[in-house]
């Protein structure tokens, strides 16, 4: 039995969860979600909390139990407090400022890259740090992976567009090589 899979999916006042046919729908303060999953896993909602589990043993179908469930739990998350992935700016001129439902970047580029806002997600652009929010965390994390993925972080200096808390490994340049060989 997968260890995930089995743990139920509570649901909190104010979120409403809806399962018809093989698509499950959740509403709640910040949105509305929909999921459609495979056959091979059934969800049923009981007492305030949805259970998720499989109906053969084989291992598609385990593979697919701790998937929905964890597909599940980020959708009820997702519709009650939200989900935000942060990017931070590391180099002297880079900035990203906000014009409307537009993102401007400015990352050492002869022109400045505009990035459009996708519904349901928001951007909030100040200083050096990009804030990416929205209900749905498949989508949140795309929007940040295509704003990183205009300057990523270089390992010389570590300029470009990073993640908070990301970990750029940085190399020694061609000038400590040269002295580390000639001794």
């Amino acid at each position: 039995m997968s260890k995930i899979g089995k743990q139920p999916v509570s649901i909190p006042s104010g979120v409403k969860v809806t399962i018809v046919d093989s698509k499950i729908t959740v509403l709640g303060p910040k949105g509305e979600l929909n999921f459609s999953f495979r056959p091979e896993v059934i969800v049923v909602i009981e007492d305030d909390k949805v259970n998720v589990s499989r109906k053969s043993e084989n291992k598609f179908a385990k593979s697919l139990h701790g998937l929905t469930r964890s597909i599940i739990a980020n959708m009820v998350h997702g519709v009650t407090e939200g989900h935000q992935k942060t990017l931070e700016l590391v180099g002297v001129g880079y900035r990203a400022t906000k014009q409307g439902e537009d993102l401007i970047l400015n990352v050492g580029y002869s022109h400045p890259v505009t990035i459009k806002e996708t519904p349901g997600i928001h951007i909030e652009a100040k200083e050096n740090k990009i804030l990416v929010s929205g209900a749905d965390k498949v989508m949140v994390g795309e929007i940040a992976a295509r704003i990183r993925r205009v300057r990523p972080p270089e390992p010389y200096k570590g300029k470009g567009i990073k993640y908070s808390g990301e970990i750029i490994r940085r190399k020694a340049g061609k000038a400590v090589k040269a002295i580390g060989g000639s001794i």
